[in-house]
């Protein structure tokens, strides 16, 4: 489970996002950031035995995010994320193909899929869900599946229909999407929970059919 102190860290960066500040509390950082990689070696153990895409002999260090900022083409100059990523890839090792867990006060979630796949990928799931478009209109409206992640066919999508597919295509909703991502928020008390973990592997369990079809679209 996710400790208290992690959360309390998390808000007292937000009120410090400082070099300074920072460095003067770095044992802080080193105990939530501690506390998320315990956590997701946690993770990482039960979602290998369901998801066998996933490496389970990576490092969970590797799959808790760097907390400093990349600002160099960014208007907010503050030096340190408000939140700590946990990414678990899957089979094609895409860094946003797989498993996630976001954890910051009150803006949780856990989630999975594919965010903003690039063009070659886009046009690879496209064709998959021309050519099987029912196997992936099943996964998202399985009532298991929407119970927790609602309106999947209604996140960023293209105004037009993609080149190549009309109107009346059969899932146009679906191939006008620009993303492939289930996400459910989480409340700071459930990440606090004995059964965290638990039950964000159930959440990743109902992702995996997703994970599965997108991964056999690209490969």
């Amino acid at each position: 489970m996710i400790k208290a102190e992690t959360f309390d860290f998390l808000n007292k960066l937000v009120e410090n996002n400082n070099r300074d500040w920072f460095l003067d509390h770095k044992e802080l950082y080193e105990a939530a950031r501690e506390n998320a990689i315990d956590f997701a070696q946690q993770v990482l153990q039960a979602l290998t035995k369901i998801d066998k895409q996933v490496d389970a002999d990576i490092d969970p260090k590797k799959c808790v995010m760097r907390i400093y900022r990349d600002v160099r083409f960014s208007k907010d100059k503050t030096p340190y994320k408000n939140n700590f990523g946990i990414n678990f890839k899957t089979g094609n090792g895409i860094a946003e193909l797989g498993y996630y867990i976001h954890i910051q006060p009150g803006k949780s979630f856990a989630g999975g899929g594919y965010w903003m796949p690039p063009a070659e990928h886009l046009k690879a799931i496209r064709q998959e869900i021309d050519y099987n478009g029912a196997a992936l209109n099943k996964i998202i409206t399985n009532a298991s599946f929407t119970d927790d992640f609602s309106a999947f066919d209604q996140q960023e999508q293209l105004k037009n229909n993609p080149k190549g597919y009309e109107a009346d295509h059969q899932f146009i909703n679906l191939l006008k999407l620009k993303s492939f991502a289930a996400m459910h928020s989480l409340s700071n008390q459930e990440l606090t929970d004995k059964g965290a973990v638990q039950n964000i592997v159930e959440y990743f369990t109902k992702i995996h059919p997703l994970n599965n079809f997108l991964n056999q679209a690209i490969s």
